[in-house]
């Protein structure tokens, strides 16, 4: 298993040193030069917007909440519908026309302006608060992988995939990113079809599973609502479809519609590979959690289902293979945060610029910074995968997500009005997270992950009142 996972990780930092004469300028460090394939750009925006919360958390979630996980489902593949069909098409041709090579730039516009000096330190504020609280649950995938399957210690663990994922990413840019990630979502997708059908067989099939299932002492597993009343089942369902509404303010990932080549033909073609993606890995992952569920009921964390399945049924070489998917899932995300975050400061904010620096090595030099500060909150932060990612999923989703829609659909906003819905989005995601955390309600993560966005758009769409003199 060991030497498995060390290969892989030999070739992804080839791939890093191969692109790295890639890079001329911004453009190419942060959108390869706009010239991605439909593969790549599909595979590794759907690896980036897939972490660790993906393989680890959905199985968890679904190894301790049973049935009512399958809304998971609907939620991520909607999603990535809201995304492909709605937002990308647009996006490319607006990002396209105005030469924008951020999210922030095709909301704040490129004149240097004071309004756009707000719209870009408000969204560089909360890139770099909430990716790196992100990035830091990515590193703690890596040491409960890690840990678990080698003894090592948690802060080993952490180090060991933090180094790897700076070394690569400081090398590649964008270039690397993508290339890396598109590998590394294709080693996910072949772990959610051999993973799950594994752990299938070993139940029995799918009588098996059901019968297995139904003979937990959990007597809420069957329960599509997780025993909860109508009204409470209604909240925790739309809390759970609330998830598929942040998918279009997620930076590090819509940046590939950004960077996806010309051409209706090849929009078409990433947009099938990528939905076919989507419902390979999170139909294997809720599949998996139930049958682990049932093969190894007694796990102290539910997060650990997916590397236990692997350890326990697999050959070490295929189990490798296994893990290093787990490692793919940290990389993808985390190496595609780590740009966005670099370019909030380097691009989007001039006046957060070293002089005479060139723009990439300004940018290599931010995202050693927040490899730093990811390392240092993974170490000392919460342990739990499922949640925080939410938090900060919700909070960029809320903040970037209705304004990037309304833009690029309907075309430019005034920039009061961009601000304004920015901070209530952000303001009202944070509010309904402390309520999720604090109030004994199905209602909670409605209030976080669907209030936000819901205020933020209506601002957005708001009728304009003529001025009268």
């Amino acid at each position: 298993m060991l030497i498995t996972l060390v290969l892989y990780k030999v070739v992804i930092i080839a791939v890093g040193l191969a692109a790295r004469g890639r890079n001329r300028d911004g453009a190419d460090y942060f959108l390869a030069g706009r010239s991605l394939g439909p593969l790549v750009a599909a595979i590794s925006a759907s690896a980036s917007s897939s972490s660790a919360w993906t393989l680890l958390g959905v199985s968890g979630f679904a190894y301790s909440e049973g049935v009512s996980a399958v809304w998971l489902f609907p939620a991520c593949v909607g999603g990535f519908a809201l995304n492909w069909y709605i937002l990308a098409p647009a996006l490319r041709r607006y990002a396209g026309a105005e030469h924008a090579l951020t999210v922030t730039e095709v909301l704040a516009g490129g004149h240097a302006t004071a309004a756009r000096r707000a719209i870009s330190g408000l969204g560089a504020f909360v890139v770099l608060v909430f990716m790196t609280a992100y990035i830091a649950s990515q590193f703690q995938g890596a040491g409960k992988t890690f840990s678990t399957t080698f003894a090592l210690p948690l802060w080993e663990s952490v180090l060991i995939g933090a180094a790897v994922v700076a070394f690569y990413t400081l090398l590649g840019g964008f270039w690397a990113v993508s290339v890396t990630d598109t590998i590394q979502g294709l080693v996910m997708a072949l772990t959610a079809v051999v993973l799950p059908a594994t752990a299938l067989r070993a139940v029995g099939g799918p009588a098996g599973l059901f019968a297995g299932m139904g003979a937990l002492d959990q007597a809420d597993f069957l329960d599509p609502l997780g025993s909860a009343g109508l009204a409470s089942g209604a909240g925790f369902v739309i809390g759970l479809l609330g998830i598929g509404l942040g998918y279009p303010g997620q930076p590090h990932v819509v940046n590939r519609f950004m960077a996806l080549r010309p051409g209706q033909p090849e929009l078409v073609r990433a947009r099938r590979i990528a939905m076919g993606w989507a419902a390979i890995v999170y139909s294997g992952m809720i599949l998996l959690g139930w049958s682990g569920r049932v093969l190894f009921p007694a796990l102290g964390d539910a997060e650990v289902v997916f590397i236990t399945v692997a350890h326990e049924l697999c050959h070490p070489i295929l189990a490798g293979v296994m893990l290093a998917a787990v490692l793919s899932a940290i990389m993808s995300t985390a190496d595609s945060q780590l740009l966005v975050a670099a370019s909030a400061l380097t691009h989007d904010m001039p006046r957060t610029r070293l002089r005479g620096a060139p723009l990439v090595t300004q940018s290599r030099l931010v995202v050693l910074a927040l490899c730093v500060g990811a390392t240092l909150a993974a170490l000392w932060g919460p342990k739990e995968i499922f949640s925080p990612v939410l938090i900060a999923w919700a909070a960029m989703g809320a903040t970037f997500g209705p304004v990037l829609l309304t833009t690029v659909l309907r075309g430019p906003m005034p920039p009061g009005r961009i601000l304004c819905a920015m901070t209530f989005g952000l303001v009202f995601t944070i509010a309904g997270a402390w309520y999720r955390v604090h109030a004994a309600t199905s209602w909670g993560a409605a209030a976080e992950r669907v209030l936000p966005f819901v205020v933020a758009l209506a601002i957005c769409l708001a009728p304009v009142r003529a001025r009268t003199h």
